[in-house]
């Protein structure tokens, strides 16, 4: 609407500085007589009339005039041209989450709940395969055709980290327990810090921006992968806001808040639940600093939503998990004798078994998966539950809860004026006591 304004202004403006020309050059006489005629007859050719052989300075005036406001009107269609073409070009913003077309996670949910029932492979089997076929499509890419393919796969396929948020939707309809413990530490068993900065109040029908701090140390630290490789940090985000609380529309994110989420998307947590929202996994070199954008709702159109104080919990997370929601382990584990006794075999290539022989003759035969550094050899002694490997895990999950107040401007305003008058009348009060101390 404002650029239409600025058109059509350009275009009156232009419009009127030439019916000024017109009518100057009528008051004019001799050379500029002949100017006028001139004018007159360009502006009746561009037209489309046929001039006259001896028109009047009316005529003159009323062609001009018209000449006028048709080079108006292709200014006005000119700049309107240019601004449409600057307006195709111009980058779009990709959405933090939409609740109308089904999600990538909503198809992978299926997808997974659908395997499970035809007996497919367990998630730790599957995921070392993707990897697995991910190595070979890079080595692949030595040939022109085979690079080709190997950015088709590669593109076209999620890496399997980006599958970790669905195991809390598939298995947790609540995000957090009676407890207060958030359904992700139920995988991720180790404990890291996290920071979360939000306003402390917030007015209805506004936006405001939450930041999530995962410190990953993603320079020094790599996390392990399921072949036993260690890959690039991931971090990952949960938010469980109070009812009512939503993620902001992206046609009301202000250009500063676009360019500090990077791109970053955010979505539902399920769709009965559009005021918890996850993100990630995704690079922590990136995304150390998530910046999460809310609509603050409005008790004037939702009659179940009140001022009050309320209560925010978060969650982060970086690196995998230490359990499957199948229950067994990944290889993200320090692993522990199962038995006491003597070391007599350590067989394997990436997958590698320990075998411990008792004091009276039993063994067990213990798997160690690929990643962890066995610091224990053939012939040593252990103890039961004592560490037969190192501790790969270099990630963990934490979570923080704080407040967040909805207020009321007109409860602002009250409290303003109350305090106002209240200085007033104590001011009052004082200047009185120095006129009865004169007297």
């Amino acid at each position: 609407m404002r650029r239409s304004t600025a058109l059509a202004a350009i275009g009156a403006v232009f419009a009127c500085c030439v019916v000024g020309l017109s009518f100057v050059t009528v008051g004019q006489s001799g050379a500029n007589a002949r100017a006028g005629q001139m004018l007159s007859a360009s502006s009746q050719q561009f037209l489309g009339v046929t001039p006259s052989a001896a028109p009047s300075s009316a005529s003159s005036v009323g062609l001009s005039a018209l000449a006028a406001v048709a080079l108006g009107a292709v200014a006005v269609r000119a700049l309107s041209s240019g601004a449409a073409r600057k307006t195709e070009t111009r980058a779009t913003f990709v959405s933090v989450g939409s609740s109308a077309a089904p999600t990538f996670r909503d198809t992978l949910i299926a997808c997974h709940a659908q395997a499970s029932e035809a007996g497919a492979p367990s998630v730790a089997e599957v995921d070392g395969h993707i990897e697995e076929l991910e190595a070979m499509a890079k080595k692949a890419m030595a040939g022109a055709a085979s690079a080709a393919c190997a950015m088709v796969f590669t593109g076209s396929m999620a890496d399997p980290a980006s599958a970790y948020p669905i195991f809390a939707q598939q298995n947790f309809k609540e995000p957090i327990e009676a407890n207060g413990r958030i359904a992700c530490a139920n995988c991720h068993l180790q404990s890291r810090p996290i920071d979360v900065r939000l306003p402390h109040t917030v007015l209805p029908d506004t936006i405001f921006k939450i930041m999530i701090e995962v410190p990953s140390k993603w320079e020094s630290r790599k996390q392990l992968l399921a072949t036993g490789e260690k890959g690039d940090m991931n971090v990952g985000a949960i938010a469980i806001l109070p009812d009512g609380f939503q993620l902001a529309p992206k046609d009301r994110l202000p250009k500063p808040t676009k360019k500090e989420m990077k791109g970053l998307a955010w979505v539902q947590y399920s769709k009965e639940k559009p005021n918890v929202v996850v993100a990630g996994p995704v690079p922590g070199a990136r995304y150390e600093k998530m910046i999460l954008p809310v609509l603050a709702p409005d008790p004037a159109a939702n009659k179940n939503i009140h001022f009050d104080k309320l209560t925010v919990n978060f969650g982060g997370n970086r690196g995998r998990g230490q359990v499957y929601p199948e229950g067994n382990q990944s290889n993200v584990n320090q692993f522990n004798a199962k038995l006491e006794g003597k070391v007599v075999s350590i067989e394997g290539d990436a997958t590698k078994t320990v075998t411990i022989q008792g004091a009276d003759g039993s063994s067990v035969a213990q798997e160690v998966l690929p990643g962890a550094t066995i610091v224990v050899n053939v012939g040593d002694t252990v103890k039961k539950d004592e560490p037969i490997t190192t501790n790969p895990n270099v990630g963990g999950f934490g979570q923080e809860e704080k407040d967040i107040v909805l207020q009321d401007v007109d409860r602002v305003y009250a409290w303003c004026a109350f305090a106002t008058s209240l200085f007033i009348a104590q001011l009052a009060f004082v200047l009185k006591k120095k006129q009865f101390e004169k007297v």
